[in-house]
């Protein structure tokens, strides 16, 4: 059984923190949505490395399930 993996706790530099605060809260959920899309695109991509026989619609529920820690109960086929 694998061992829980650790949390990577990232500090951010002063000006980087200074530029977020300037951010209003629309152009932080932008900022949050385009992360989420990439990282969506990611694993997508990973998914279809790992399982290249996989039809689209695999590939896009193993993504749905991988995304939400397993909430869909989906098995792949």
């Amino acid at each position: 059984m694998a061992s829980p993996r650790q949390p990577v706790i990232e500090i951010l530099e002063p000006e980087m923190v200074e530029i977020l605060r300037q951010k209003t809260s629309a152009e932080r959920l932008a900022q949050a949505l385009r992360m989420w899309e990439t990282a969506r695109e990611m694993i997508r991509g990973t998914i279809r490395q790992q399982h290249p026989d996989w039809s689209e619609e695999q590939v896009l529920r193993e993504a749905a399930n991988r995304l939400s820690h397993g909430a869909t109960g989906h098995v792949p086929r």
